[in-house]
Order: structure tokens, then C-alpha cells, then sequence
């Protein structure tokens, strides 16, 4: 029998690390001669500095370009700041237009100068054009290289046309039409043009049905405008329906990934910008604000019950039951805060229909509160035989899964509308109701009833 183990492929990664721990430089620059750069920049953010810095120093020089560009803004920095000017030049003035936007905020201020010097004046409007709209605009998301034909000419002049060319931008599925000022007429998918008789005029053939992508959109809405329609590429204008450049699928899959990233790190109160690797009193600067947070908020569940220290010394069962109300309501809490900010992200969310979600969710909160609450009340008969406890904690319950509905709901509409993100901030300030809510009706039932 074949030793299923003996098969396995060893990954890039621990060959990577073995070299790096022989120092044998020429073994490193070997592994990596022909790895995508996409690839290498994901080795790169798995290796703390000194060994990312050294691996740097072996990388293709003509994928450095595309590497940086591909590496979380912190790796990205932290390389670029052990970079020589003219090496960092040299890696980025074959970037594309739109490419060379997203990192040049980055870059030492004489190496951004010496860029503009040395580039075409027509390539310079066209980066000032990227960099006027925000990264997370369809403005800041677009490519400029497009395409781009006349409406009264046929297609077998655009055919003739685009072998001058010699080649066409990559994902290109359409050619676009504009008038003699630059404004958008229509779209001619590539198709057409393979396909149609070629004396027939594009005027006659072109879609005119495309609707643009306003250059302001925000970047989370051109991703939600792709999924629902199936679209490769979708024409970006501005104001005046001037066509500004495109925005393609790869783009709007970075941007998806992105607010996944940033979904899931921002419940820990977190950044995908944050490198892997940083140095430890970086992350520690980072993470601290929202320790702090949550620190506070946690003295406050705490002077909630310090007000019951006389119940709790009375009913020692209180304190065993206690935590069992306010996870209940965290989890259910947590469950409808996520669905509000996927439905937010998704545009689903609106003035017309928050208050049937927030009704639909105290709905949820009521159904599971009661069975629930049920399941513990029997729990804690069978248990403490106290059939008073097994009645406050199932009220307990059933009020902390309302206010946990509740709040799951309101949170991040309100922190919407005060230009805060919910997902950075939404889970502290859930957690802090319903704890606060849990302990103060369980406790303060229980003093009510038991004492």
C-alpha cells in the first residue's frame, strides 16, 4: 500500500521557511522564481519581519510592483520603508493607473514627485482622476483603460481598429461608445462585434440599456450591483455621464473580500489593514482602545450586580444561574446584530421596512425567549427544586431575548446614521445592554421574590 503521508506535497511555505533557516538566499529566490505574485505576497504576510525582509530582497524585481500591491497596508508599509527610492520607482511605474492610486498615499513624498515627473502628462490627469474620488467609491475602484469607439462608424472599422491596437485591456467583455466630448452613448459587448455583419453601423447595434455606475457609489453597492446582475464589467461615469474608465470583476471580488475581512474583524474590534506580524506594541496600541471599551462596559454589568450583593449572598444558586442569562441574551443578541449589518451591507435594509425587521425580530425573540425559557425554568426546578427560581429566571430570559432583539435591531440603524460602523462597534455596545438588562431583571426579580 502507498504511503499516503510519503505523497503529500510539501507547500511553498515551510520549503520557504526551511531555507530561510539555512540562510541559503539562492534556495529562497529558487522556490519563488516562478510563484504568481498574488502568491508571493501571501507568503510574505505569513512571516514575521526580518524573515519577510529578507525573502523581500529575492523577489523577481519585475513582480514588486504587483507584490506590494497585493500585501495588507501594513506589510505594504513596513516593506516600502526598507525600500531605496529609485528600487520603489522602479517597481511601480509599471503599474497601472488605478493600481499605482491605491498605493501611492504610501510612499515617501520625494518618490511620489519623482513619479509625476516621469510620467506622461496624459497618465497623470488620469491618476489625479483616480485619486479624487475615495478608495471606496466606484471612482476609486475603477480602471482607466478602456475602450472606446464611435456610434457612427461600422464594425468592420472597429475590428480594423482594435488589430492596430495589437491588444485589448484584460477582462474586456464590451467596447463603449461615446460622442466627440467623452459622454457614454451605449455599449457594444465584443460578441456583437464577432458576430455581426461587419458593414452594419454601430449605432444600430449597440446597447443602450447599460446603466452606468456612478463614480461616487459606494464601493459596497457596485459589489451588491454585480452580484445581483451577473456582470464582468460595468461602465463608470461621472455627474454628466462622461465616462470616466470601468470597474471589473476582479476588482469588485477584492472588494468582497474586503468587507468579509472586515465583518469578522471588526466584531473583535479589528482592521484587515492589521498586519499578521506587526510589531507587538503596534498591535497592542491597536486593540487596546477596544479592551478599554469593553473593560467599562464590563464595571458596569458589575456595579449592576454589586446592587444585589445581599440577594446574591442570600441565594447562592443566583450567581451559579446569573451568567447563564446574560450569554443567552449575547448570543441572541449577536444573531440578529449580524443578520442587521449582512442586510445593511446588501442595501436590503431601509426606512420603508426597519420597523417590520425590528417587529419580525421581537417576533424571533419572543418564540425562542419562551421555549427557552421553559427548557431552564424545568432545569431549575429539577435542579434547585425552587419552583419560585425556575419562574424568575424563565421571565429573566424571556426579557433579556426581547432586549436583545431589540437592541440587535436598533444598534447599528443608529450607529448608521451617526457615520459610525456597526460592525466595528456594534457587538461592544450590544454585549453592554445585554448584560446590563440580564443581570438588573434577574437579580433584581429574585430580590423581589426570594428576599
Amino acid at each position: 500500500m502507498q504511503d499516503t503521508a510519503a505523497a503529500q506535497p510539501v507547500d511553498l511555505h515551510t520549503l520557504v521557511d526551511d531555507a530561510i533557516k539555512a540562510e541559503d538566499d539562492a534556495r529562497i529566490k529558487t522556490l519563488i522564481a516562478d510563484v504568481h505574485p498574488a502568491d508571493i505576497a501571501n507568503l510574505l504576510g505569513s512571516l514575521p519581519a526580518a524573515q519577510r525582509n529578507r525573502v523581500w530582497t529575492q523577489v523577481p524585481a519585475e513582480h514588486e510592483g504587483e507584490i506590494l500591491l497585493s500585501l495588507t497596508d501594513d506589510a505594504r508599509t513596513a516593506i516600502i520603508k526598507t525600500m531605496e527610492p529609485q528600487a520603489l520607482i522602479a517597481a511601480t511605474e509599471s503599474l497601472d493607473t488605478d493600481d499605482l492610486a491605491d498605493i501611492l498615499p504610501e510612499m515617501p513624498r520625494g518618490v511620489i514627485q519623482e513619479l509625476l515627473l516621469i510620467m506622461e502628462q496624459q497618465d497623470r490627469e488620469r491618476l489625479h482622476a483616480v485619486l479624487g474620488y475615495p478608495d471606496d467609491t466606484a471612482g476609486g475602484l475603477m480602471n482607466l483603460d478602456t475602450v472606446t469607439v464611435r456610434a457612427d462608424i461600422t464594425l468592420d472599422v472597429v475590428i480594423r481598429y482594435l488589430r492596430r491596437r495589437g491588444e485589448i485591456p484584460e477582462t474586456t467583455d464590451s467596447l463603449y461608445v461615446v460622442d466627440r466630448d467623452g459622454l457614454l452613448q451605449g455599449v457594444l459587448p465584443i460578441t456583437t462585434v464577432l458576430t455581426q455583419d461587419p458593414d452594419m453601423p454601430v449605432a444600430a447595434i449597440m446597447r443602450q440599456d447599460v446603466e452606468a455606475i456612478a463614480a461616487t457609489m459606494p464601493a459596497r453597492e457596485v459589489a451588491n450591483l454585480f452580484e445581483r446582475r451577473d456582470l464582468v464589467t460595468a461602465p463608470v461615469v461621472d455627474d454628466r455621464n462622461k465616462l470616466l474608465g470601468r470597474i471589473t470583476i476582479d476588482d469588485v471580488v477584492d472588494v468582497i473580500r474586503e468587507q468579509a475581512d472586515h465583518s469578522l474583524l471588526g466584531m473583535a474590534g479589528l482592521t484587515s489593514e492589521e498586519d499578521l506580524f506587526a510589531p507587538i506594541w503596534q498591535s497592542a496600541r491597536r486593540r487596546a482602545f477596544w479592551l478599554g471599551i469593553n473593560l467599562l462596559t464590563a464595571i458596569l454589568a458589575s456595579a449592576v450586580i454589586r446592587q444585589f450583593d445581599a440577594t446574591i449572598n442570600q441565594v447562592v444558586a443566583l450567581a451559579v444561574l446569573m451568567p447563564i442569562v446574560a450569554s443567552m441574551g449575547g448570543i441572541a443578541g449577536s444573531q440578529t446584530l449580524t443578520m442587521v449589518i449582512r442586510g445593511m451591507a446588501l442595501g436590503q435594509i431601509s426606512k420603508s421596512n426597519a420597523r417590520r425587521l425590528m417587529w419580525k425580530e421581537l417576533g424571533v425573540g419572543v418564540l425562542n425567549g419562551l421555549i427557552w425559557a421553559a427548557a431552564l425554568a424545568v432545569f431549575t426546578e429539577f435542579y434547585y427544586h425552587s419552583r419560585t427560581l425556575s419562574i424568575v429566571i424563565a421571565i429573566a430570559i424571556s426579557a433579556n431575548l426581547l432586549v436583545a432583539a431589540l437592541t440587535g435591531v436598533l444598534i447599528p440603524i443608529l450607529l448608521r446614521r451617526l457615520r459610525a460602523d456597526p460592525a466595528l462597534a456594534g457587538s461592544v455596545i450590544l454585549t453592554t445592554f445585554t448584560d446590563v438588562a440580564g443581570y438588573f431583571v434577574f437579580l433584581g426579580l429574585a430580590t423581589l421574590v426570594l428576599l
